[in-house]
């Protein structure tokens, strides 16, 4: 199938932040491939779930070959896909290292090349990288070594390949949110993460999507890393 309609490829899409990214780029007028290691159906005909752990190779290369059947193109790729796991740094554990660096490092990499060397054939593309703030800002009151080493390294990607793709009309930028209201934190937790933004309150999975949105609109930017923390990488408040 082929279509002047634009599609987006989503990671993580079946909650959270993911799974407003697809309705907001639905209400856009994108078809979408949502992929998560558990997603339901669908009965949009402009949706296409694929369920699949996106740290193995194998479900990045149904994710792109099922996109490329279904939809004939792809315009943007946001890799949502997230494990975020706060530790004193000697308290990690082998296995903590392994499925951190898979999802979050080795499910970007495998993903984003096959689909960037799709965007390089057709001459257009955006890839947005769902990263985190404690990367660039740590604090003393939470330990996360190792979500510091994976999404930074998100971070350096992004302007990397921003670079390297920009006299190619393939922009690449990055959101950095700060603690953000989903279901990967507990409702006991939420006072705490509250008090990690100079706003003093939590973020919610819009004002995230707002931002990934303004991305993919603004044809002018690119290599950014969009801020969404309540003044977190400003400084303590």
């Amino acid at each position: 199938m082929t279509s002047e309609r634009k599609v987006v490829i989503i990671t993580g899409a079946s909650r959270g932040i993911g799974a407003e990214l697809l309705k907001a780029y639905r209400e856009n007028g994108y078809r979408v491939v949502a992929t998560a290691r558990s997603i339901g159906k669908s009965d949009d005909p402009s949706v296409l779930m694929i369920e699949g752990d996106i740290a193995h190779p194998e479900t990045a290369e149904r994710i792109f070959k099922l996109a490329i059947e279904r939809f004939g193109r792809i315009d943007t790729l946001v890799n949502n896909a997230g494990v975020f796991i706060a530790k004193p740094f000697t308290e990690y554990s082998a296995a903590d290292f392994a499925k951190m660096v898979a999802v979050n490092l080795a499910g970007f990499f495998h993903l984003t090349q096959k689909v960037a060397a799709r965007m390089l054939q057709t001459g257009s593309g955006h890839i947005v990288n769902i990263t985190a703030t404690i990367a660039e800002q740590p604090m003393t009151s939470l330990a996360a070594g190792l979500a510091a080493l994976t999404k930074g390294g998100l971070n350096a990607i992004t302007r990397s390949l921003a670079i390297e793709y920009a006299p190619r009309n393939i922009r690449v930028n990055a959101v950095s949110p700060g603690a953000i209201s989903t279901p990967m934190h507990s409702p006991e937790a939420h006072g705490f993460l509250a008090g990690l933004q100079p706003i003093g309150r939590m973020g919610t999975t819009q004002e995230v999507v707002d931002a990934v949105m303004y991305l993919e609109k603004a044809a002018f930017v690119t290599g950014e890393i969009l801020h969404v923390d309540g003044g977190w990488s400003a400084g303590r408040g």
